[in-house]
């Protein structure tokens, strides 16, 4: 039946405007959370840095030994050898941890990279349009590869470092308590002068990350948009404005790299002047016969051993703070919520009966597209659809689908409202001929096939009959083993529309939405389909969204759609 403009008593739909109110994890515990699959991996990891710490710490003390014997004339043929085992072992557990960490960070950028692909694909349609798709296209591959090498490269490493460092002071601490206190004393400094470094950094990490995605979707919608460049004669603007993008990026990086490399250019200079003051007392030390030429030396060798952790630790928190804004961005990804698929009802041989009742849509901003607009489609009908354009015809195929939800009232198939129906199964009995066609750079086999992975040979071909496909399909150099190119760039506009439609026909759905499926149709390829098609209609609901007359001679009613009202239209067919 026509709208009649009333709010038709349907229950709201806030699902999708009220988030759940849930405490989300603190950040700390998401990363924790990311590498609890791999921790026994990464406690083998963690083992052997240790086992690699304790040689590092070993070695000053048997250099201050070896030094000894030789100012006492003693032999030291095993200490040299205990010396040059040490230093092996360390190498040889560094090439270890390299590949173990290398294994643990592929790894995870594998897995977390595929579950966030999978949560990007759950996400509502609202959400990718709402975000230019380089923007998603860096999550995917510039963030997610960050936050592996942040995680295994420099926040696993973290226990290792401190121990070395506390090992160290603790060993200077047993040779000469003074001097060790001292370091105990200067060292926070050090660490607070990388704070006020490291409030600098968040910003430019998070300025980086956001020209690095601007980047990314200049380049992504000129090479979509490579045709019109071309047709306008605007490659120059477009590349002079791609170029401004890399400029800015460029530009952000360097203040990031000048800011993050003086960090431990800086901190190793002033550790080193710490070590020579200290050196100096220790001199003083000597004189007094309170310290030996062996412990000077050991503690020399520990001092040497501290700038390493210090100047990593240094870099660690440069790191995190530049990886924040990698970390937030993903974050911010992972905690959209998917549609809704909370469903029980599962589909399987429909009749095709179509209720709309007191559906109130609008999209975000905007005024309602429909108000209590009502709505029945018998099973078998074939309804015809015209109206201005931005009426809201295409948004009925969406909401058909649950791509949008309504705010209001209810949809229903054979009585049975569709958000108690699985979106599996929904999708399967509703298939939509969109006015845009979206092609995949695969076989023209491949692009009718799909979401249909047992179809034969025989029903590709009989749904590209069906479609009036097959005859140009036959001219192909490789014929349905054609590949078509991104978008079906390879094919005229009117062969895209005809994969389009033998792809929605092969999967024999009880309700078929067809938008302007035939706008790209010559009149006799329009007539043949026609001609063809009404066998095939008689087999299903069939919705038309078209304002030609040939096609509208399908329908067995035509309907306006006009400022969210629906009229019947009398002698259009």
């Amino acid at each position: 039946m026509p709208g009649k403009g009333h709010d038709g008593g349907g229950t709201a739909d806030t699902s999708t405007d009220a988030p759940a109110m849930t405490a989300l994890p603190s950040p700390r515990a998401r990363l924790m959370a990311l590498l609890r699959p791999y921790r026994g991996a990464l406690l083998l990891s963690l083992a052997l840095m240790f086992v690699q710490s304790a040689a590092t710490l070993a070695q000053p003390w048997v250099g201050g030994l070896l030094t000894s014997r030789l100012v006492f004339s003693q032999g030291f043929g095993d200490l040299l050898w205990l010396l040059f085992v040490l230093v092996a072992a360390q190498a040889a557990l560094g090439y270890a941890i390299s590949v173990q960490l290398q294994a643990v960070s592929g790894r995870l950028v594998a897995d977390a990279g595929a579950q966030l692909y999978a949560h990007l694909q759950s996400l509502p349609l609202a959400w990718h349009q709402e975000r230019r798709r380089g923007d998603v296209l860096s999550l995917l591959t510039g963030d997610i590869y960050r936050l592996g090498g942040y995680l295994t490269g420099t926040l696993v490493p973290l226990l290792p470092l401190l121990f070395t460092l506390v090992g160290a002071l603790a060993m200077m601490l047993r040779l000469a308590p003074a001097i060790a206190v001292a370091i105990a004393i200067l060292m926070p400094i050090l660490f607070v002068v990388l704070k006020i470094v490291g409030r600098r950094l968040r910003p430019l990490g998070h300025a980086a990350q956001q020209a690095w995605a601007e980047q990314s979707a200049s380049a992504e919608q000129n090479l979509a948009m490579l045709p019109v460049i071309k047709g306008f004669d605007t490659a120059g603007l477009e590349a002079e404005r791609y170029g401004q993008t890399t400029s800015d990026l460029y530009q952000v990086t360097l203040r990031q790299a000048r800011l993050e490399g003086a960090i431990a250019p800086v901190v190793r200079v002033l550790s080193a002047g710490v070590i020579l003051l200290l050196l100096g007392l220790a001199g003083r030390l000597i004189v007094r016969e309170e310290l030996t030429a062996g412990q000077l030396v050991s503690l020399f060798l520990y001092g040497l051993v501290l700038v390493s952790p210090v100047g990593q630790l240094s870099q660690l928190y440069g790191h995190t703070q530049s990886a924040r804004g990698a970390l937030d961005r993903l974050f911010e990804a992972l905690d959209a919520r998917p549609e809704r698929d909370d469903g029980t009802v599962v589909l399987d041989d429909p009749r095709g009966e179509l209720r709309f009742e007191g559906v109130r849509f609008a999209y975000p901003g905007r005024p309602p597209l429909f108000e209590g607009l009502d709505l029945h489609v018998r099973a078998g009908e074939t309804l015809a659809l015209t109206g201005p354009n931005g009426a809201g015809k295409s948004t009925l195929a969406h909401l058909l689908q649950r791509l949008v939800e309504p705010q209001a009232g209810r949809i229903l198939i054979d009585g049975i409202d569709l958000r108690e129906a699985t979106l599996s199964s929904l999708r399967a009995q509703v298939g939509v001929v969109a006015q845009q066609v979206l092609l995949f750079n695969d076989t023209v086999a491949g692009n009718i096939a799909y979401g249909r992975a047992d179809a034969t040979a025989a029903d590709i071909q009989h749904a590209a009959r069906a479609a009036r496909a097959h005859d140009f399909i036959a001219d192909l150099p490789q014929g349905y083993d054609t590949v078509i190119g991104d978008q079906g760039v390879k094919l005229s506009g009117g062969q895209k529309q005809r994969l389009s439609l033998a792809r929605a026909l092969l999967r024999d759905p009880s309700v078929l939405v067809l938008d302007e499926a035939t706008a790209m149709f010559d009149p006799d390829g329009e007539r043949e389909f026609i001609r063809e098609c009404r066998d095939l209609f008689a087999q299903r609901t069939v919705i038309l969204i078209t304002h030609r007359p040939a096609s509208l001679a399908l329908a067995d009613r035509v309907l306006r759609l006009d400022g969210g009202r629906l009229h019947e239209v009398q002698g259009e067919r």
